[in-house]
């Protein structure tokens, strides 16, 4: 499955939200002012989100907090208080918005264990290797409703919008399900579903950042543009470090999407190859027979992935996005946020040279 893992870390800690997760992942902050003002919302967030997620029937309670309670990086909600820095970032409605989008990617990753069959999530088992496959898609359904209920609260605008995401991340999966159709570039299709199931969501943090901060539409717009952009590149940079790391550092071993017949972009780029030379040819016919299962075999295409020029091509794709992610910002004014989200941008590029 697609998803954004923007590293392993968990920002969420007994004593409140610790940025220095973040700092690892590469998120620069230097400011300190800007320090207190995100920790100040992100332990906000962390409030709301679990009093956003409780019902009057405790096992509903339980099974929709558990991937809440296991932590995570809150990478959305970030997003959502950097963008608001371009206006008013203790304004009223931020903290809400980044419950949102929040509670909006749990959703997805109850969904997203049921179609892997995942035994775990964030170090714990899954909900639905805890409970059912159904109970984990219901609950799904439980936090996508809660977020719709949310961003009630918002405004139309906010429940329009949200609603446009989901039907991205719906679309987005549907399209990463069937595959593409025939006749269709399957690395057009790849850069879709991301965008789509990834890109769209991170957008959406951005956007609901910079609209209830109170900045103004251009601005609302570019933000939402470089958390598209940004999204697609981290998610991008993740398919490199699988085959380029020796130590993968979402704790995936690597070479992971190789054996279970994932075919992310440096992949699909050795696949669409008309190299003719031995290691070319060697490459497309071991990718070309499904997940290869062998160790020997797998070894061999770790081995001829790692050289060749589909993974160089599969970089200068990573920096292309960066790149459009810095674009973005250069007219916003020069603040510390700005700072901050430039720093993905070199990181991305970063860890995938």
């Amino acid at each position: 499955m697609v998803g954004c893992v923007v590293g392993s870390l968990s920002a969420v800690q007994p004593g409140g939200f610790d940025l220095g997760a973040l700092t690892a992942i590469g998120v620069e902050f230097a400011d300190p002012e800007l320090t207190s003002t995100i920790t100040t919302v992100l332990n906000r967030v962390e409030g709301e989100l679990l009093t956003a997620v409780t019902s009057a029937d405790p096992f509903v309670t339980e099974a929709a907090r558990h991937l809440a309670e296991a932590g995570g990086k809150r990478f959305r909600p970030l997003l959502v208080a950097l963008g608001a820095h371009f206006g008013d970032p203790m304004a009223s409605m931020v903290v809400p918005a980044a419950v949102v989008v929040e509670l909006t990617h749990l959703a997805t990753l109850y969904h997203d264990d049921v179609m892997d069959e995942a035994p775990v999530r964030r170090g714990a088992p899954s909900a639905n290797s805890r409970w059912t496959n159904s109970v984990a898609i219901l609950v799904g359904d439980y936090l996508f409703a809660r977020a719709a209920d949310v961003a009630a609260d918002l405004g139309a605008d906010a429940v329009r919008i949200q609603a446009r995401t989901f039907a991205r991340l719906v679309q987005g999966q549907i399209a990463e399900t069937v595959g593409p159709r025939d006749g269709a570039d399957p690395i057009t299709h790849y850069l879709r579903v991301i965008a789509e199931k990834t890109g769209s969501l991170i957008a959406t943090s951005a956007r609901f950042g910079a609209m209830f901060g109170g900045a103004n539409p251009e601005q609302v717009e570019r933000l939402a543009a470089y958390g598209e952009a940004i999204g697609v590149a981290f998610q991008l940079s993740d398919d490199l470090l699988d085959i380029a790391s020796e130590s993968y550092q979402s704790g995936k071993t690597p070479g992971t999407d190789l054996r279970e017949g994932v075919l992310t972009l440096p992949v699909l780029y050795a696949l669409a190859a008309d190299d003719a030379d031995a290691a070319s040819t060697r490459l497309r016919e071991i990718l070309s027979a499904g997940p290869i299962t062998d160790d020997a075999l797998h070894a061999e295409a770790l081995g001829l992935l790692r050289e060749s020029p589909a993974l160089k091509r599969a970089r200068e794709t990573v920096r292309s996005y960066a790149e459009n992610a810095r674009a973005r910002l250069a007219p916003l004014p020069q603040r510390p946020a700005r700072v901050a989200l430039e720093s993905l941008c070199d990181f991305i590029v970063d860890r995938t040279s």
